[in-house]
């Protein structure tokens, strides 16, 4: 099959209905800022799993901010997300040529009956492999993931790419949609999800969206649950204020973040009672060593004291011999910490 047919023709112009239920906003071959400040007019498929507190890149509190303009219109140019753009044209054709179907290139869509709610299809699906109907239509996620999360897909589709699969299907009117993921560069997998096995399931993603959606156009800030991801609420608020050049704030009457200064001192004197304990452990476990590196138990490795090297570099020798290089290679990077005054520390001790 020629790559010409298995990319389709080219995508329709916007405004059209490309799916049963699903009006095209923005092509795909629009230019990037473009589609980053058009998907902030609704909910999109990543947004859905953020919002149900299942995405490692955001939550429904960050989700809010985008919308709202909150935060900076950012695209990723980490590196994972630069090669799974790069990757995501060999996927989709490799997909299409095992299937052998044809796909092509759509772009933002958005529901009919309900605008906010939008996807951005990989790739739309002319000849579906799992229908005997000519005229059935669908689609299929392209996924790139790292080797390190193949276990995630041993059994179908984890929980977030679940989620926005089938946030595509009731978007667009689907009965089903493909999967086809690359793992680890070498490791191709693909699934379908089929509506019928998930409609109790994709009424309360409806549901979830429609309750956030209405949060955010009527400006109120979601309240997050006890269990949020706190490495993903430290990024937020890092993004929300990059500065932090204000007024100093008052916490006189503030209870939550009283509490919060409490714990956080409790959990830093558990952490340094843990540390010397495990220092004091570990000292008897090598002295029970002797000049040996293995200790036994029931005739089998109890544990073992092991040599580890890792490379270092001596950044003032550095600096003086090779002045050029340490300019190229060397550079600041700021971070923050939580610094609480000695008299502070006492008063809650």
């Amino acid at each position: 099959m020629s790559e010409t047919a298995l990319a389709g023709a080219s995508a329709p112009a916007a405004g059209r209905r490309v799916t049963p239920t699903g009006r095209l906003i923005l092509s795909a071959d629009a230019d990037r800022d473009v589609w980053l400040a058009a998907r902030r007019q609704g909910l999109g498929s990543s947004d859905i799993a953020a919002v149900l507190g299942i995405s490692r890149y955001g939550n429904a509190l960050s989700v809010y901010h985008d919308k709202t303009g909150g935060l900076p219109l950012e695209s990723d140019d980490s590196e994972p997300a630069l090669w799974g753009r790069l990757l995501e044209e060999n996927v989709a054709r490799e997909w299409a040529r095992r299937n052998r179907s044809m796909v092509r290139r759509v772009g933002l869509v958005a529901n009919v009956e309900r605008p906010w709610q939008m996807c951005t299809l990989d790739r739309r699906v002319l000849q579906c492999p799992v229908s005997s109907d000519t005229r059935e239509r669908c689609a299929v996620e392209i996924k790139c993931r790292d080797k390190m999360k193949a276990g995630q897909w041993r059994k179908g589709t984890p929980d977030d790419v679940l989620a926005q699969v089938l946030w595509q299907i009731d978007t667009c009117g689907f009965e089903h949609l493909h999967v086809g993921c690359l793992i680890g560069g070498n490791d191709y997998r693909q699934f379908t999800v089929f509506r019928k096995d998930y409609e109790p399931l994709i009424t309360d993603l409806r549901a979830a969206g429609a309750l956030a959606w209405e949060q955010i156009t009527t400006s109120r800030p979601p309240v997050l649950p006890a269990d949020a991801d706190p490495d993903v609420l430290l990024d937020l608020y890092d993004r929300l204020h990059p500065d932090r050049d204000g007024e100093p704030v008052s916490i006189d009457r503030d209870g939550d973040t009283l509490d919060a200064l409490s714990d956080y001192l409790a959990a830093g004197a558990d952490e340094r009672e843990a540390r010397a304990r495990k220092t004091g452990a570990k000292a008897q476990l090598i002295a029970a060593l002797g000049g040996t590196d293995l200790a036994l138990l029931g005739g089998r490795t109890a544990y073992s004291y092991d040599e580890s090297a890792r490379e270092h570099c001596d950044t003032k020798r550095l600096a003086e011999q090779f002045p050029d290089a340490y300019a190229a290679c060397v550079e600041d990077r700021v971070s923050r910490r939580i610094n609480i005054p000695k008299s502070v520390r006492e008063e809650h001790s």
